[in-house]
């Protein structure tokens, strides 16, 4: 093992037990409520999008109850956007006048941010984008993303590159100086050329080390979140990250070496169809896929950040709030089947997942079955079986139909299979003979 891997294996300790956090994407595209795609997608000229920096003042912002909200989902950290696509900063940096501390409000977001999320144990990140469509020096006609990409007008003629690249790493210096100790810095993203030493990526991933050696860094200084770049390979680039993050999919097998071996991954995942607020967007994911999508990405070694888009006045929009009550229920019961889980010894199951730490196997039982529930585990590794959320004892019987599987241990729910305690994924906790 090589001194990157070594080093990304002993950082990402806290990250592979946390398993589960929130994402926050907040910003001036919460007031035209479209997503924070809004200016590229609609190609909005400055001029028009500036109204809404004129405007911003997110008057119920009360960043103690997003932290409430997470804590009581059972999130163990927290990523919040510190500047998006469209260069508006929510910190007060010294390096632009396109920041919170200078519009109605006033105020420091990401500092009142971090302080509330730290205040409830929440291990806390900031997400910074590589991209900047409000900085002259960006290239604006023919990029793939610019809002000016097709007005010819918007000449890239005079504007020096260098100089927003000394801008990106002067305000990544700024956060990772004046903030006090961030557990993740999520950068966001590369394409096409725009990637990898486009952004002195080298420097800048270096710099980051010798500020917060402990910081752990995703991998999209690399690539995109389409591909996983070099951080699959034995020789990983500095800026390849300390784990991959698949974005809006949770990969098939998990994500592994070129080796097969297990490496440090996420999956980012939207609570509606939007990162940023969407006014219209009701298509919210059920607490029960959001409990299922959980379980599969410990089932395959992974995490799961789960995404909010608060609104223009600073509130997490309520179907979101009662998604993640309904969650942090059913964590209220069942966390142990997920801090500090992976992938089980045992192959997956027709009903459901397993999830493992140690000598005991989570059986997540999502499918009701008709006679009893079927265990790949011979009935003699098996110690006790108990219900994870209440402790009650699984009886553990072989049915009279079953003589014929001597490998298989049957369990019901108090001799029956079906209706399952937990619709969304009831729990038994197997405990494994040494």
């Amino acid at each position: 093992m090589n001194d990157i891997i070594e080093a990304r294996t002993q950082r990402t300790k806290w990250f592979l037990e946390s398993r589960f956090g929130m994402f926050i994407h907040w910003g001036l595209y919460s007031i035209p409520a479209r997503g924070e795609w809004v200016r590229s997608t609609e190609q909005i000229p400055e001029e028009d999008y500036l109204p809404f920096f004129k405007e911003f003042d997110p008057v119920n912002y009360d960043p103690k109850a997003w932290a409430k909200a997470a804590k009581e989902a059972g999130m163990k950290y927290a990523v919040l956007t510190s500047k998006h696509h469209d260069g508006f900063c929510l910190f007060d940096s010294k390096l632009t006048d396109f920041k919170s501390t200078n519009t109605k409000c006033g105020r420091d977001l990401v500092r009142e941010f971090l302080d509330a999320f730290r205040a409830e144990g929440i291990k806390v990140g900031l997400y910074y984008s590589l991209l900047d469509w409000h900085h002259p020096d960006y290239p604006h006609y023919g990029d793939t993303n610019h809002p000016m990409r097709n007005h010819p007008e918007c000449s890239n003629e005079g504007r020096d590159f260098s100089r927003y690249v000394e801008y990106l790493h002067g305000q990544v210096r700024e956060l990772l100086t004046n903030y006090g100790k961030l557990d993740i810095m999520w950068f966001d993203f590369s394409y096409g050329e725009m990637s990898g030493e486009k952004w002195e990526a080298t420097k800048l991933a270096k710099m980051a080390r010798e500020l917060q050696p402990w910081i752990v860094l995703d991998n999209r200084l690399e690539v995109g979140g389409e591909s996983y770049g070099s951080i699959t390979s034995d020789a990983p680039s500095i800026y390849a990250g300390d784990f991959a993050s698949p974005e809006q999919m949770i990969p098939p097998a998990g994500m592994t070496d070129i080796h097969g071996n297990s490496i440090p991954w996420e999956s980012c995942i939207t609570l509606n169809d939007h990162w940023g607020y969407c006014a219209a967007d009701h298509h919210y994911k059920p607490a029960k896929l959001v409990i299922r999508s959980l379980v599969e990405c410990v089932s395959k070694n992974g995490n799961l950040l789960l995404n909010v888009g608060p609104n223009a006045k600073g509130e997490i929009p309520e179907e979101s709030l009662e998604i993640l009550k309904e969650v942090g229920h059913w964590m209220k019961g069942n966390s142990e089947s997920v801090y500090g889980c992976g992938i089980s010894d045992f192959p997956k199951p027709e009903w459901g997942r397993y999830t493992q730490k140690g000598n005991k196997v989570y059986a997540h039982v999502m499918e009701e079955c008709i006679n009893a529930v079927a265990v790949d585990i011979a009935p003699e590794r098996i110690e006790k079986a108990r219900l994870l959320a209440d402790g009650s004892e699984i009886r553990i019987d072989k049915p009279w139909n079953a003589k014929a599987f001597p490998t298989t241990t049957f369990f019901t729910f108090g001799g029956r299979s079906f209706p399952l305690p937990d619709a969304a994924d009831t729990v038994v906790e197997l405990t494994l003979k040494d």
